[in-house]
């Protein structure tokens, strides 16, 4: 088992989400999905928004190393126009879904809707579309994730990433080991695999 902490706002969660199901079920492994949340991370550095906003030179690397990476597993990409995105709502929905059969398919449509489609994800109209695209209830889905109870779940997920030592995404953890970053994807799900 392997567990796969991503945000729907990081540029590089968005490869791994495209991803990780495929080779996890070619290594055996299975996938434990954990959203959480970055910007409360973030802040607790002392950074008002992602390093790659911060820091000049590593955004202009970043963008490019994207188009690379994007190429290389024949993934679409586009550079979205407002970046990093508020996701709190679809990250809601996600918790919702961490462990039903849908929680894959819906990772990757909100992914697109962020980095291909250059759509705003942080919207209940965004949201319901790929939640209808999927056949599944909308309306109970939104009620469940806007409750007190599922606020207060990702908040505390969150928390938990922070305690583990997270501090950016994706980051995977096989067993005690974390991994940190899509280019660990493989390694990650390797070591997972020789301990299972």
């Amino acid at each position: 088992m392997i567990e796969f902490w991503f945000e729907f706002g990081s540029n590089y969660s968005y490869l791994s989400v495209m991803r990780i199901g495929a080779l996890a079920a070619h290594h055996g492994v299975t996938v434990q999905w954990r959203p959480f949340l970055l910007a409360p991370i973030f802040k607790s550095f002392g950074w008002d928004s992602s390093p790659f906003v911060l820091q000049k030179e590593k955004g202009a690397y970043v963008w490019r190393d994207m188009e690379r990476r994007s190429a290389k597993y024949g993934l679409p990409w586009v550079r979205p126009s407002h970046f990093p995105r508020r996701a709190l709502l679809p990250m809601r929905v996600a918790l919702i879904g961490a462990d039903q059969p849908w929680m894959e398919a819906y990772c990757q449509r909100i992914m697109q809707m962020n980095f291909v489609h250059d759509r705003e994800v942080d919207s209940p109209e965004v949201v319901s579309e790929v939640l209808a695209a999927l056949n599944l209830p909308v309306a109970d889905i939104l009620a469940g994730a806007q409750s007190e109870a599922n606020k207060l779940a990702l908040r505390h997920a969150t928390e938990e990433a922070q305690a583990r030592g997270i501090f950016g995404a994706p980051t995977f953890f096989a067993g005690n080991e974390m991994f940190w970053g899509d280019d660990r994807l493989e390694d990650a799900l390797a070591w997972a695999a020789a301990s299972a």
